[in-house]
């Protein structure tokens, strides 16, 4: 009992979610998606004009998908149709957040593009800070033409280290993506702002740095954790990204 009531604390201490979510913005359409494990996540999908690859979107620990609305257009207008999911306990969907439990999440928004006919050569995997170690973990799951993350750590420790010292510990061996990275076999975008106050910019460079190639790194200069998308050239740097990516899959495919 002991153990699970300090899971839980744990557990309140990483995910933040919002369950206020409005009806999606003129040109989104709301999705519902089922988990392995039979709960019903809320979605929204951007269809892009001759899209060039569809992003699975793990946001961040706080919020739920509408706090990115003006982001998940941006990058529809780029090219980019995008999948924004909340996870369990987030929005309108069922269920309470956990570590395992979110990473069943990411598994099932992404199959609920291939059941839909999405090629795996096309679908890039895309999270932002604590949605970023989500998205890695699924790229080394599920085959995709890559993954892009923005002001994602290392480790929850390491940032757990920055702001609690000695009670990093108790953050344990949770989202781990520094390694697990040696078993990703795509092409990795990391952006990071160098201003940012939550994860600390060394801790992005350090997750790059221990990244396989191809690889590339984008210094959003000035910019902290919450406004890194605004960073001048960003967005247009994430989709040049998944179009080389989505280029250099399809080729691979046919050769």
């Amino acid at each position: 009992m002991r153990c699970y009531r300090s899971t839980v604390l744990l557990e309140q201490l990483i995910f933040f979610p919002d369950s206020d979510v409005p009806d999606p913005p003129a040109g989104v359409e709301e999705r519902w998606i089922t988990t392995e494990d039979g709960l019903r996540l809320h979605a929204w999908y951007a269809p892009a004009v001759r899209s060039i690859a569809t992003l699975v979107w793990s946001h961040g620990n706080g919020g739920n998908i509408a706090g990115r609305e003006d982001v998940l257009l941006a990058l529809c207008a780029r090219g980019l149709s995008v999948l924004a999911y909340d996870y369990r306990g987030y929005g309108r969907s069922e269920g309470r957040p956990s570590e395992a439990g979110v990473y069943r999440d990411a598994r099932a928004a992404y199959d609920s593009e291939r059941a839909r006919g999405v090629p795996p050569a096309t679908i890039l995997c895309f999270g932002e800070s604590l949605g970023g170690a989500v998205s890695i973990h699924l790229a080394c799951e599920r085959a995709c033409a890559g993954v892009a993350v923005v002001s994602t750590f290392t480790s929850l420790a390491d940032v757990a280290r920055k702001h609690y010292g000695a009670l990093a510990s108790l953050a344990g061996k949770r989202f781990e993506s520094r390694a697990r990275l040696p078993m990703l076999r795509v092409p990795i975008f990391v952006a990071h702002g160098d201003a940012d106050e939550l994860v600390p910019f060394a801790l992005g460079e350090a997750l790059y740095a221990a990244a396989p190639e191809p690889k590339r790194f984008f210094r959003a200069a000035g910019a902290h954790h919450n406004d890194v998308f605004a960073a001048p050239g960003l967005l247009d740097a994430i989709a040049e990204f998944a179009r080389v990516a989505v280029a250099e899959a399809g080729a691979g495919a046919m050769s």
